[in-house]
């Protein structure tokens, strides 16, 4: 179905959500017609941010938004949900759009089979009524759900269209960019020259994709690594951990702009812990590469300053590779927590692939790693 006739069925005055690559077609129409940061759509930092959003646009205009988001997010929303939207609170209905990856029967990441066979029984469970589209549902099936879902959204409660691969299509192939030179795998590159034996940390998408490649290429092993496949947010919030229980040790955190977004309170914690052997780099192409492109509100900002901001006693910003050699050997010989945001741009190679250890064989080797060296 094309997104332009699926919105005409929800003719919803507002949109908001966290990008995802089954609704890539969805998020890059809203992006071409109303940007990221208007009266008619916000990309969310996170999906609990979102449901925030939409609950304040309802409560301004009377109508239920819009919030769109990949199923991993349903742990994101169940607070809000829970004691914001419900009946039992104050009754504000959304209409959720949810990519299902991890479809029960249907290939996909370990991070995703798991959540994918609980979509359903979550949105149950939180009370909202859903229909699933697929290639095959057509625009009359939509609207006859539609029309039910009317009823229920007019007496306070939300309800959801979970969404199966490729169901909606857009034209326009839209293409995202920047105008940094730098590549992340380059950047990884130089960061694990700098590093050594130390222990990495690396936060989802194809920053961990693209580690995990780099170790095969140089038939270092993959023990040194921690992969962090699945949690977008969390990668920097596992290395305190670690670094504040391995005072031994340095820690490297390899980060994303998109993952600090969502959980940026994280920063702030880590900068009153302050362990001194952690270095936080986040590579900041200021877009959700993984899941289409489509930017984040830290695209034209600088993470270092929110992290000096947030009491980090270092950080800075580099956008070439000299800074960046400088930047990573000095964090290698100080010892003191600090932050490296480095400016590169979109893209990855075509042929980049996927870790071929499971998660547990990730977590097990890298424990091992930590406690024998």
């Amino acid at each position: 179905m094309k997104v332009e006739d699926f919105l005409n069925i929800l003719d919803a005055g507002f949109f908001t959500g966290v990008p995802d690559s089954q609704l890539k077609a969805l998020c890059d129409y809203l992006c071409d017609n109303y940007g990221t940061s208007s009266k008619k759509h916000v990309l969310a930092a996170n999906e609990g941010n979102a449901v925030g959003i939409a609950a304040g646009y309802y409560l301004a205009k009377k109508k239920p938004a819009v919030v769109y988001m990949q199923n991993s997010g349903e742990g994101n929303i169940v607070n809000p949900v829970a004691s914001l939207l419900n009946k039992k609170v104050y009754g504000i209905p959304v209409i959720f759009v949810v990519g299902w990856r991890g479809e029960p029967g249907v290939h996909d990441e370990p991070q995703h089979i798991f959540q994918g066979e609980i979509t359903l029984k979550l949105l149950e469970l939180l009370g909202i009524s859903y229909t699933v589209i697929s290639k095959e549902s057509s625009t009359e099936d939509i609207e006859r759900e539609m029309h039910t879902f009317r009823e229920a959204l007019g007496k306070g409660e939300s309800v959801a269209f979970v969404i199966k691969k490729g169901a909606l299509t857009y034209d326009r192939n839209k293409k995202y960019g920047n105008e940094y030179s730098m590549t992340r795998e380059e950047v990884i590159r130089h960061i694990i020259a700098v590093s050594g034996d130390d222990p990495i940390i690396s936060t989802t998408g194809k920053a961990s994709r693209e580690l995990f490649e780099l170790r095969e290429a140089n038939d270092s092993g993959h023990g040194r690594d921690f992969l962090t496949v699945g949690s977008m947010g969390h990668c920097s919030s596992i290395a305190m951990g670690i670094a504040l229980n391995k005072p031994d040790k340095r820690i490297w955190c390899i980060d994303g702009d998109g993952a600090s977004l969502m959980h940026m309170g994280a920063l702030s914690v880590m900068a009153s812990v302050r362990p001194d052997n952690l270095i936080h780099i986040v590579i900041n192409n200021g877009a959700h590469e993984t899941v289409g492109g489509q930017p984040t509100a830290l695209r034209e900002r600088n993470i270092s300053a929110i992290a000096k901001e947030s009491g980090y006693p270092y950080a800075v910003t580099v956008e070439d590779y000299d800074s960046l050699d400088m930047e990573l050997g000095k964090a290698r010989d100080r010892n003191g927590l600090c932050l490296i945001e480095v400016k590169c741009a979109l893209g990855a190679r075509d042929d980049l692939g996927r870790p071929t250890t499971t998660a547990e064989e990730n977590k097990e080797a890298f424990m091992e790693f930590l406690n024998d060296k």
